[in-house]
Formats: structure tokens, sequence, C-alpha cells
């Protein structure tokens, strides 16, 4: 659905680092980073006042990936919103919530294939 997503940052120093931590049980890594930006996948920091809290959640393949990402988004500096377990959202919604170093809300979620499988054939979104 989208091609990338620019989150803006207070201090990309501190953000990067507490990024780097929380999505490496994702699967993802950091790519190229520069003063203004640092990227991850299609998500970029980039250094400049947020005007108000953004929500992003990222897909998680297996359920121990989401308690993974909470664990060690909360070693570098994350705070909880959210501890991992399921959701009323949608049947087979296992999710975990942080606040990054700015207040953005940070989720890794975990849906039934099932459900995956849907949204594909729906043709809204997940690949």
């Amino acid at each position: 659905m989208f091609d990338h997503v620019d989150l803006p940052v207070t201090d990309l120093a501190v953000s990067a680092t507490f990024y780097r931590a929380a999505l490496a049980p994702l699967g993802i890594e950091q790519g190229h980073v520069s003063d203004a930006s640092a990227e991850f996948g299609a998500l970029s920091l980039v250094a400049r006042p947020p005007r108000e809290p953004m929500h992003i959640a990222f897909i998680a393949e297996r359920r121990e990936a989401v308690g993974e990402f909470h664990r060690t988004g909360l070693e570098a500096g994350g705070r909880d919103n959210g501890r991992p377990g399921l959701r009323d959202h949608a049947p087979g919604y296992f999710a975990a919530c942080l606040l990054d170093p700015d207040g953005h809300n940070i989720e890794a979620v975990h849906r039934s294939p099932e459900t995956r499988t849907r949204w594909t054939w729906l043709g809204i979104g997940i690949p």
C-alpha cells in the first residue's frame, strides 16, 4: 500500500538507537543513514520536530517476535503502551505497543495466516 513513510523525530541518534533495537526482532535493519535521516526499510526517520504523535504498526512473522520487539524496545528506552497479547481488534490479532522517544505509538502485530490471506485477496495491502 505504501512505498515509504517519513517519521519526524526530535533526536535522530536517540531514535535510530531505539528503532535498531525494537525492529531487529522483526527482521527490519537500518539501511542508509545521514545527518538528516535514518532508513529502516520503508520507514525513514527524519530529523525535524514532530507536530503530533503517529501510530505505525509493523508485521511480525511470529508471535515470539512481538514479545522480542517489546522487550528490546523497552531496553532501548521505549515506554510500554501495551504488553504482548491477544487484542479484540480481529481474530488472532496478537500485538504489543511501545512509545518511542517522541511519543509515537509503535506496534508489532502478528495476525493469523487466514486473516493475512483474506487481506491479500481483498487487495488491501498485505502481499
